[in-house]
């Protein structure tokens, strides 16, 4: 079993965006140790819980705090960018650390209509019809693969190097499950966002995937939410946070920073409330961590991979941490099956 981390740098209630983004690093640099594969930061904007507005930023800083897990996005929303100017920051990334780097992509806004709107860069903004192709624009100029006919042949990502990132492509419906298999991309698929299908969504893609030029054979993984503690009671406690958070966001109250077990539990719920919030412990895995290793391989193998993505918010970051460690101990992590995980090769 392959796992790693996807860190969206949650802001506790009481602390700083500095120490969110150091709580992320310092999480970074204990994951290489425990032999994770992957890193990788979330993109969210206009947001009073998440720091990280721009992962690859982040990612160059941990690309100098860590030396063997793999680092990447998850995902940057291309949406609101271009592809060339994605495919260079990538490059750069790549020179930071060489062949430790994924690029992952998502179609999602990462935010808000309002923020949203305001990303765009203005009449030559992208409509959301025009990603299947920015997927494929990046892509080539991280491959220098463009038609000898295109007007963009000329241009060269840069800076230039031999070996070029990993492409994802993230999904949790069968929108960007279907552009993954038409493109011939691999596909990251987000149970702990999906309101169920999943293993059936991923399915349909290995069935209807489509060799690309760069990918022969369909290639998932999945990302999940899961908590883990000494106790099963204090991991559900753990785990609440993130439901309760998820429940202000969709009654419209984002919470100022991840409340804690003790600010949660002198909350008052409705029976509304209280149902949602059992709907998204359904949709999570939390308890001791033997119980957590046998729902996470049971998920696992109903999606038919073994490359599994961990997210994991708590308002202490020491307790998040402290998952993370367990669940590498658990699993009995060793970092060997970051190697097979190949950079792939640019045209010179």
């Amino acid at each position: 079993m392959k796992l790693s981390i996807l860190d969206q740098s949650p802001i506790s209630s009481g602390k700083t965006a500095h120490e969110a983004v150091q709580a992320t690093i310092e999480l970074a640099k204990a994951a290489d140790t425990w032999g994770y594969t992957r890193y990788w930061l979330a993109e969210h904007h206009s947001s009073n819980s998440l720091a990280d507005a721009s992962p690859e930023i982040l990612l160059a800083a941990l690309a100098t705090q860590t030396d063997n897990i793999r680092i990447g996005s998850g995902g940057v929303m291309l949406s609101h960018y271009s592809p060339f100017k994605v495919a260079e920051i990538f490059r750069m990334l790549e020179a930071l650390a060489p062949e430790r780097v994924d690029m992952g992509l998502g179609r999602a806004p990462g935010s808000g209509q309002m923020a949203s709107f305001a990303l765009q860069p203005g009449p030559n903004s992208y409509p959301i019809e025009k990603y299947p192709q920015q997927v494929l624009d990046v892509v080539r100029y991280l491959s220098d693969s463009f038609p000898q006919d295109h007007p963009f042949r000329g241009l060269h990502a840069s800076p230039m190097a031999a070996k070029w990132p990993a492409p994802w492509l993230l999904s949790s419906s069968m929108g960007s499950t279907s552009i993954a298999a038409r493109l011939g991309m691999p596909l990251s698929f987000a149970h702990f966002i999906a309101q169920g299908g999943g293993p059936n969504c991923v399915k349909w893609y290995r069935n209807n995937f489509q060799p690309s030029e760069w990918f022969d054979k369909p290639r998932v993984s999945i990302g999940i939410s899961a908590v883990t503690a000494d106790t099963a009671e204090r991991a559900k406690d753990l785990a609440t946070t993130r439901h309760v958070m998820r429940l202000m966001r969709n009654k419209g109250h984002e919470m100022v920073g991840v409340p804690s077990v003790e600010e949660i539990k002198s909350m008052e719920f409705s029976v509304a409330d209280e149902e949602f919030i059992d709907a998204q412990r359904a949709n999570s895995i939390e308890g001791d961590p033997a119980s957590v290793k046998a729902k996470i391989e049971s998920l696992a193998a109903e999606y038919e991979t073994d490359d599994v993505i961990v997210m994991t918010i708590t308002h202490d970051y020491a307790e998040r941490q402290r998952s993370y460690e367990l669940l590498a101990d658990e699993f009995g992590l060793t970092g060997e099956g970051r190697k097979e995980l190949v950079t792939y090769s640019s045209k010179q």
